[in-house]
């Protein structure tokens, strides 16, 4: 009796292991449905590291871009940087090269995941200039 009973908690302490390290190793990520988001196309070593943004900034943006530097879309109104997303392994800096340094309005889904925000681009145009009444 004493042997089936070391077994038993033997064999529940090891499927407790089991499932506490598969819980432990899966990271919060949260996924939105399609999201429509405006903000300015910015590369992130010049926003991050001198505060370089915005039409003065275009032509540096660029060549940043061309050495491989990251592009994002900030939203100014939230202060939250969008990172592209190529979940299909091509260029994520392909869809923005265009926009540098322009507003843009971008449809796709936001995913949120260890501090990070990106964005898997559907589409992106140009951002319309909002109308005083």
């Amino acid at each position: 009796m004493r042997k089936i009973l070391t077994t038993i908690i033997m064999i529940s302490l090891v499927l407790l292991a089991a499932i506490g390290s598969s819980l432990m190793g899966k990271s919060e990520s949260k996924s939105v449905a399609m999201t429509t988001i405006t903000g300015e196309v910015i590369d992130i070593a010049c926003f991050m590291g001198h505060d370089a943004s915005g039409k003065n900034h275009t032509k540096c943006a660029v060549q940043c871009a061309e050495k491989g530097i990251p592009l994002a879309i900030l939203d100014e109104k939230l202060q939250q940087i969008y990172l592209p997303l190529a979940l299909d392994h091509s260029s994520p800096n392909a869809k923005l090269l265009n926009y540098i340094a322009q507003r843009v309005t971008v449809t796709g889904r936001v995913i949120k995941k260890g501090g990070l925000t990106g964005i898997e681009i559907k589409s992106i145009e140009p951002a319309h200039a909002v109308k005083a009444k």
